[in-house]
């Protein structure tokens, strides 16, 4: 049974075996289910009573999800995970570009949606707030811009400590390229996905990380990053604090 202060997680699905799958499951790890079968019935009880997380199905009856999605953002900052058989990147993209959290395909595993859940419920509420990430192994203190690996300091050049601190603020989520382009070289270098290939590289190499089997930085092919210290292959104590 789910605790009364529980995170809430809303599902906003039009196939009643998916609905019934995702309450049964999320309900056996803790969490508080609500359900929603339609764009607007979702939007309708995010906006009455709240949630900690959305879990949001692109194919709806109703209204197209990339359409729930806008007008959610209008007025909610709850992270937002989509579900869709859609698989092609440039999708992808454009889903987190408009405010989406994070993307599963359809079909997909419990394990992997669990993780990703728990990943997003311990983002940041202040993504500009400095963080900190210490696994016994690799130590990062962002505030400090201090980062140390088996206990002997890191030197990361400026742009190297800026794109780890944007993934450690936001661990668990994918950034995608054009934003950490947008972000680090400005608007006007979107598309050198180039330079982020060798700057993610060379931050990879300082931190004793391996793109192959990744322990800290994940690449969603086409897509972008995400900061897996934690959930993605990181001892189970690891942390990550604002």
């Amino acid at each position: 049974m789910s605790h009364p202060e529980a995170p809430r997680v809303l599902v906003i699905d039009d196939e009643a075996q998916i609905r019934r799958f995702l309450a049964i499951s999320l309900r056996a790890q803790g969490y508080r289910v609500a359900e929603a079968a339609n764009g607007r019935a979702g939007l309708d009880a995010l906006a009455a009573t709240g949630a900690d997380l959305v879990v949001l199905d692109l194919g709806l009856p109703d209204m197209d999800g990339r359409e729930v999605l806008r007008e959610l953002r209008a007025f909610s900052t709850v992270p937002v995970l989509v579900l869709s058989v859609r698989s092609a990147e440039s999708e992808k993209v454009a889903l987190l570009d408009a405010g989406a959290n994070d993307y599963v395909g359809k079909p997909f595993g419990v394990q992997e949606l669990s993780a990703r859940l728990r990943a997003l419920l311990r983002q940041q509420p202040d993504p500009g707030a400095a963080a900190a990430f210490d696994d016994g192994h690799l130590r990062v203190d962002v505030g400090r811009r201090n980062a140390w690996l088996d206990g002997e300091p890191i030197p990361l050049s400026r742009k190297e400590w800026a794109l780890l601190a944007m993934l450690l603020r936001h661990a668990g989520r994918v950034l995608t390229q054009p934003q950490l382009l947008r972000d680090l070289w400005g608007p006007t270098h979107v598309d050198d996905t180039h330079y982020l290939r060798i700057l993610a590289a060379r931050l990879r190499t300082r931190l004793g990380d391996d793109a192959s089997c990744p322990r800290y930085i994940a690449t969603e092919p086409g897509v972008g990053l995400r900061f897996i210290g934690v959930d993605g292959g990181g001892p189970a104590d690891a942390s990550v604090v604002a």
